[in-house]
């Protein structure tokens, strides 16, 4: 009798979990899910990335040998041509030619599970399982305007964009990598706290990341955000200049995330903590300052970023070279991959990109963003992985929410009252419910 638990099948468990309605495997079969321990319910997974140094992790946990220390030996880690592609994969998923998961934007798993920026708005069920990094964005302007040395306070440069466009006819461009995504919000952010209305005074256009200084360098956009290289890349060829880091918007802000598919998720629960302990280890690796030059060189490799480390190297170590005279070492706005708890994916942050999206008129203003982040926010499976990994109690957040955050132009966004926030800005687009 002792031995019957061992001969049940994984297909008749998953099988069992369906007919109680797709409930988890650890609540609806308690016993069959002792009997099968931590067993990998799979070695493989394809895993998406854009070419930006917020992936380290991901090209870390590979070239590291982190993926396969947790027994994920089949790991794919590809490069997406865009965030457009990153998303139709991840809708596709790896058993349709697709991806299970990836380095991404964090607002996009929110986009996608509801559905509103999917084809034909279909909605995929996804889980947010770590917080890729803090800060290390820039927004960069051409060098059409390096007379005005624009930085925090683009009024000049306001100024100057009107001027340009009653000059000439022509609209002026802000460059973002996905709408509702983590650029187009600090693009955003940026302009409607100098008074430009993204919606009215500016065009805010789509350029997948590696395209931006080609298209800076032929007139296509006025300014940019985006990560590293590119901003950098900029400079060297003499092509435009950094105005200022994100992290000068919203000081050690939460930008990428490494999400999953929510079925891959629930099907592999074991195989899912794997990688996600790889990927938190690979971020230890990319936080510490000795390994900071081997990194660089890491993400400079032809399957990676394919750039020159020259236009990495300075700023994964923290030394930014603004382009404009100023220069900053060992930077306070540098890129955090650990440190800061730049792991944990802080369920409050989750709603601020939320209520960003409410604000551009991405996401209805109706929407149930407490239950939304209930479902997407795997938080709790961060937390279990920390705990197997040994991380010191310090570096595992108490709460769930980082409290009030506060930002450059004195607003203030307290998670437990998003709409005192919202009605505070005086720039919004929301559209009706």
């Amino acid at each position: 009798m002792q031995s019957k638990p061992t001969t049940v099948s994984r297909r008749s468990v998953l099988r069992g979990a369906a007919a109680l309605g797709g409930a988890s495997l650890a609540g609806a079969l308690p016993g069959i899910v002792m009997a099968q321990g931590t067993a990998l319910e799979t070695k493989a997974a394809k895993l998406g990335f854009i070419a930006l140094t917020d992936a380290a992790p991901l090209f870390v946990a590979d070239e590291k040998g982190f993926f396969k220390k947790h027994g994920m030996t089949d790991v794919e880690v590809a490069k997406q041509s865009s965030w457009g592609a990153t998303r139709d994969n991840l809708v596709l998923g790896s058993k349709s030619g697709g991806i299970d998961g990836a380095h991404i934007l964090t607002p996009m798993p929110y986009l996608i599970a509801t559905g509103a920026t999917t084809a034909n708005n279909v909605q995929v069920p996804m889980a947010i399982l770590a917080r890729l990094n803090l800060g290390g964005q820039c927004i960069s302007v051409a060098n059409e305007y390096k007379d005005l040395k624009v930085g925090l306070d683009n009024k000049a440069f306001k100024s100057a964009l009107i001027a340009k466009r009653v000059k000439t006819g022509k609209p002026v461009n802000a460059a973002m990598t996905f709408p509702g995504g983590t650029h187009d919000m600090w693009m955003r952010y940026w302009m409607a706290a100098g008074g430009v209305d993204p919606n009215r005074d500016i065009n805010t256009i789509t350029v997948p990341p590696p395209q931006m200084v080609a298209n800076m360098k032929v007139g296509s956009m006025d300014t940019f955000c985006v990560c590293e290289p590119w901003n950098h890349q900029l400079i060297h060829q003499k092509i435009g200049y950094t105005a200022l880091t994100t992290s000068e918007l919203w000081m050690n802000h939460p930008e990428k995330a490494f999400a999953m598919r929510a079925d891959y998720v629930q099907a592999n629960p074991n195989a899912t903590k794997a990688l996600l302990k790889a990927v938190m280890e690979a971020q230890m690796y990319c936080e510490d300052p000795k390994n900071r030059a081997e990194v660089a060189e890491i993400c400079a490799r032809r399957r990676w970023i394919n750039a020159p480390v020259e236009d990495i190297v300075d700023r994964m170590k923290g030394d930014f070279d603004y382009g404009t005279g100023r220069v900053e070492s060992n930077s306070k706005f540098q890129m955090r991959y650990w440190k800061d708890h730049a792991s944990y994916p802080f369920q409050s942050h989750d709603l601020w990109f939320l209520t960003e999206n409410q604000r551009w008129g991405y996401l209805p203003p109706n929407l149930d963003t407490k239950s939304l982040i209930a479902k997407v926010n795997r938080e709790d499976i961060w937390r279990t992985a920390a705990k197997e990994l040994g991380v010191a109690a310090k570096d595992i957040p108490a709460s769930t929410s980082r409290g009030i955050e506060k930002f450059f132009d004195g607003k203030v966004f307290d998670p437990a009252n998003p709409k005192k926030y919202l009605d505070s800005l005086e720039i919004k687009n929301i559209k009706a419910a």
